[in-house]
């Protein structure tokens, strides 16, 4: 026949045994984990203290506790309060059924507690599975959200780009100057248009086109700060929005900088590839105000008028250019190459 200490060994994890000396007699094989020092033959007084009622000063204090639940904690243990049931064992001892009550889930996680250090009817088990669910559930939930967030991001950006040069694309162009448009920001817009790129592709191939456009991303990159907005905007048309930057000194050292990189010839496949670039550069200062399509308008305005004084170099645009494309009094195809 099982004694009724080894059921409590069995059924109550966390329970201690005092006899009536005030010593402990037996002990849950939780606190194994609680305490790193054996428990046996120690005052139940010397390695708990009661906090309510108040701490009884001696085993006869303890005896007048029986059928009350008390709140205590482990001296080693400050900072976790347990509950407990004093029962009388029949012999002038106690038995005090403990649990961790509301300090639960610090405990668990303080010493790595499982479900077979509670009593299988204690309600702590069933909050150590919810507590568990509820983690995995945030986990889940984290790990879609990354993922789902992630492919946002790919999405938009793939939106965004364009997928020979990996450069911006006009949405995002058209995106970056209705930000510009409602900011305090001054910026300059330079449109840049590649001489001599489409005999080129004519001649030598897409494949040696495509290199040629990758090279000028490059080149662009080089020599632009890292919050310019790079755009091809189509074909061999690029366009440079600088925001903060409307110096004309510092725009035409850009301009020119590009304009002779680009320039120079290169090899590609074995094949000497010469162009050029044209730049038409639009200003949006706080003191005129213009609005950003405006200054985008009047980048490309001055790129034509680069164009019909022989290509190859970069104007600012001014007043005496025109307001807007149709002034423009040149064939569309004559202007392109």
């Amino acid at each position: 026949m099982i004694c009724a200490k080894d059921l409590l060994i069995q059924l109550r994890p966390l329970h201690v045994c005092v006899r009536k000396t005030g010593h402990v007699d037996q002990v849950g094989h939780s606190f194994k984990k609680l305490c790193h020092t054996d428990l046996i033959n120690r005052r139940f007084l010397e390695i708990f203290e009661v906090l309510r009622p108040a701490q009884p000063p001696d085993m006869a204090g303890l005896l007048n506790l029986v059928g009350h639940n008390i709140r205590l904690r482990l001296r080693d243990v400050p900072d976790i309060l347990m509950r407990g049931l004093v029962i009388a064992d029949g012999d002038g001892g106690v038995i005090i059924d403990l649990s961790f009550g509301i300090a639960v889930v610090d405990a668990v996680k303080r010493f790595e507690l499982t479900a077979q250090d509670f009593a299988p009817s204690d309600l702590a088990v069933e909050l150590l599975f919810l507590q568990e669910a509820k983690s995995s559930a945030m986990a889940a939930s984290f790990s879609l959200n990354a993922r789902l967030d992630g492919a946002r991001l790919a999405a938009e950006s793939e939106a965004l780009t364009d997928g020979l040069t990996g450069l911006h694309n006009r949405r995002a162009l058209d995106t970056a100057m209705d930000r510009l448009g409602k900011s305090q920001t001054e910026f300059a817009v330079l449109h840049m248009d590649l001489d001599l790129f489409k005999a080129v592709n004519d001649t030598l191939g897409h494949a040696i086109g495509d290199a040629v456009l990758k090279r000028v991303s490059a080149i662009m990159r080089r020599n632009t700060r890292k919050d310019d907005l790079l755009v091809r905007a189509g074909g061999d048309e690029f366009v440079i929005v600088c925001p903060g930057l409307t110096d004309q000194t510092r725009l035409a050292e850009l301009s020119e900088k590009l304009i002779q990189e680009i320039s120079a010839p290169t090899e590609i496949d074995g094949q000497t590839v010469k162009i050029g670039a044209s730049i038409g550069i639009g200003l949006g200062t706080l003191e005129e105000k213009a609005k950003a399509e405006q200054v985008v308008e009047r980048a490309d305005i001055a790129l034509y008028a680069v164009k019909r004084s022989g290509r190859g170099q970069f104007i600012f645009w001014k007043p005496k250019h025109g307001k807007s494309l149709a002034e423009l009094e040149l064939p569309h195809v004559a202007m392109r190459e």
